[in-house]
């Protein structure tokens, strides 16, 4: 499932790609590269900005119901294009069990290599791309701003994946 992107800056990789590969830093400052998690599934999850209403509600769902994704053996990673310092201290306020990702510099180009970097407002739009055990892209969806993405599309998409 692909949504429409509207000014995003490029192409949504398509269902059964490869994912294209990155390295970002973690709220804490530590690398982490897409392609270390090859063997286990990845829920990648761009969103706006730290500290927003809508963001942080998806955030906070995801964090609540974090068996959903470690039964899918799946690990979630969020990245947005703020700064480690600021997603530290959001991490931190929100109790997020998963890494937050800096896209911050060069700004949105992880975003970008998902075709999810609006070049209008300078932030990464809400899309998500479920990645299988081997890098491959087997979800995807792109939300118009201000609409929330719903759990219940995670939990058939990561029921779907012991079937790909």
């Amino acid at each position: 499932m692909t949504a429409a992107l509207g000014a995003a800056s490029s192409t949504v990789p398509g269902l059964g790609v490869p994912a294209p590969d990155f390295e970002l830093a973690n709220q804490y400052g530590e690398p982490v590269r897409l392609s270390s998690f090859r063997g286990g599934n990845v829920v990648l999850v761009f969103y706006p900005f730290a500290f927003s209403g809508i963001c942080t509600g998806e955030l906070c769902e995801i964090r609540d119901n974090l068996s959903l994704f470690e039964n899918a053996d799946a690990t979630v990673l969020a990245v947005s294009v703020d700064s480690k310092f600021s997603l530290r201290a959001y991490a931190g306020q929100e109790q997020y069990g998963f890494d937050l990702l800096a896209d911050f510099w060069p700004h949105g180009e992880v975003a970008r290599a998902y075709g999810v970097f609006d070049e209008d407002s300078g932030m990464a739009r809400r899309g998500t791309f479920i990645i299988d055990a081997a890098g491959m892209v087997r979800y995807s969806v792109v939300n118009p701003r201000g609409q929330a993405r719903d759990l219940q599309e995670y939990r058939v998409a990561l029921a779907g994946l012991g079937q790909a």
